[in-house]
């Protein structure tokens, strides 16, 4: 099967205060470590962001598209991001936001290897939750998230209950990520520090203030 990773970069960032696509990690931007860890597993990488959203520098085979509906929550992003996705001939994508530094190139590879017939999604369940922005999806199921988008029912859930979903336990992801890294998304400037202290790098100057 032909594989995909969709990144969703299009939030409004509220608590972090600054697009979360240019916070600084190291020696690239956020959105940059992202599309480099994904694009290590996967042949495609489908950046999916805001209308007239200006994005970091990517890798010039890195597909770039709109999710043209604000407020719409990350099912919006999944939507547009599988019909691209769709165009390009991908049979299954990985769904994730730009704001997990810590994100497992093995998370990623154990959980589209999970995806298979007959089930249509693949999502980990953690502490009593669905990870949906850690999760695999057929582009087969781009048309129940549009159903899904019409009669606003905007959570991921909802897709589940309609399609066959093949859930992950912490048991099926212990050795590819024991730590649960990959789950770790940095919403306010005060994740955003502790990340980079637990990587050891710069902070910017206008979080050491």
């Amino acid at each position: 099967m032909a594989e995909a990773a969709i990144v969703l970069c299009g939030g409004e960032s509220k608590r972090m205060g600054r697009a979360k696509a240019w916070l600084p990690f190291g020696n690239e931007l956020l959105l940059q470590r992202i599309v480099r860890i994904v694009g290590s597993v996967v042949e495609l990488t489908i950046v999916v962001a805001a209308p007239g959203q200006v994005v970091p520098p990517l890798p010039k085979e890195v597909r770039l598209c709109r999710d043209e509906a604000k407020g719409r929550g990350p099912l919006q992003g999944l939507h547009a991001g599988l019909i691209e996705a769709s165009a390009a001939g991908i049979d299954v994508a990985f769904l994730c936001s730009c704001d997990a530094p810590f994100l497992r190139p093995a998370l990623v590879r154990r959980v589209l290897d999970r995806l298979e017939l007959p089930f249509a999604v693949c999502v980990p369940f953690l502490d009593g939750r669905y990870h949906p922005l850690a999760a695999a999806y057929s582009t087969g199921v781009a048309e129940e998230v549009g159903q899904l988008l019409q009669t606003d029912r905007l959570r991921p859930v909802y897709l589940f209950d309609r399609v066959a979903t093949r859930v992950l336990t912490e048991k099926d992801l212990a050795d590819v990520d024991p730590e649960r890294a990959s789950f770790r998304n940095l919403n306010t400037p005060e994740d955003y520090r502790t990340a980079l202290m637990t990587a050891g790098v710069p902070l910017p100057d206008w979080l050491e203030t």
